[in-house]
């Protein structure tokens, strides 16, 4: 069952989606409507509290925290830097004193900004390398996620020996070497 169904809404109307509660009914717009409404399930719709949101799965998944980490970053500079050549040209334009500095650093800044954005491509394809599935069969990740699943099955077994050993009523070594 998908969220659209759950919510009993039609799947194909975003009008729909949008307005449509967990219980199914659609919510009353007009004063009048819910004035004149006084039928026997309204105290009921008051008294139920209902929550503020309904959270959906995400489509895609979120982005690793380096590269969120990168990407926020990129996204300031670009901010100050597009605030920047915005005050040069003001500057420019009333004849400031201030224009030739501000041209300046708004050229600085736009190479700041350039190897910002090629740092968020660069982090992205480094974290893929090193921790995303690339069907290979010589893949990294692969192999390393292959040896931590061993490693976790060789503890769970050797968990479950050790609760055996207690349940059967021994300090936890065989009776005979």
């Amino acid at each position: 069952m998908d969220t659209a169904e759950r919510r009993g809404a039609p799947e194909g109307s975003a009008a729909g989606r949008s307005q449509a509660r967990p219980g199914g009914e659609v919510p009353v717009r007009h004063a009048a409507a819910r004035r004149g409404a006084g039928g026997p399930g309204d105290e009921e719709r008051q008294r139920i509290s209902r929550p503020l949101w309904v959270e959906e799965p995400a489509r895609r998944h979120p982005l690793p925290d380096p590269v969120r980490t990168a990407a926020v970053r990129a996204v300031l500079v670009i901010a100050v830097t597009l605030i920047q050549a915005m005050v040069a040209f003001l500057c420019t334009m009333a004849g400031s004193w201030l224009a030739f500095p501000m041209v300046i650093s708004s050229v600085v800044s736009t190479v700041v900004a350039t190897w910002a954005v090629v740092d968020v491509w660069v982090t992205r394809q480094v974290w893929n390398q090193r921790y995303g599935v690339v069907s290979e069969p010589s893949s990294t990740a692969r192999a390393l996620r292959r040896e931590r699943r061993a490693r976790r099955r060789r503890e769970r077994a050797a968990a479950r020996e050790q609760e055996r050993i207690r349940r059967r009523g021994g300090a936890g070594q065989l009776s005979h070497p």
